[in-house]
């Protein structure tokens, strides 16, 4: 029995950068963070509501951002946690 290997997936509409966001998950070619999307759509906005709300993005991306959620939900959850918690922002300041 052999051990599966985790692949990688590359997202195409998602970026992670130093000095952008704190490093943190961002629509590509934007400053708009992955994490502010999910949350967006965990108050209760449709996809379609987010797409009418931020139309720099392209529905492409906002599907694109959900998509890496779903790869990486661990580290979008600790990004809304981290970016709900106003201490943790006291501390990075």
């Amino acid at each position: 029995m052999g051990v599966a290997a985790k692949k990688s997936k590359r997202h195409l509409h998602i970026s992670k950068q130093t000095g952008i966001c704190g490093g943190r998950s961002v629509i590509l070619g934007t400053r708009m963070p992955v994490w502010s999307i999910i949350k967006w759509y965990k108050l209760g906005m449709s996809v379609e509501d987010i797409i009418r709300e931020f139309p720099q993005l392209t529905p492409s991306q906002v599907h694109a951002a959900f998509s890496y959620y779903y790869d990486h939900q661990e580290e979008v959850e600790k990004d809304i946690t981290e970016n709900e918690n106003e201490t943790y922002f006291r501390e990075m300041v």
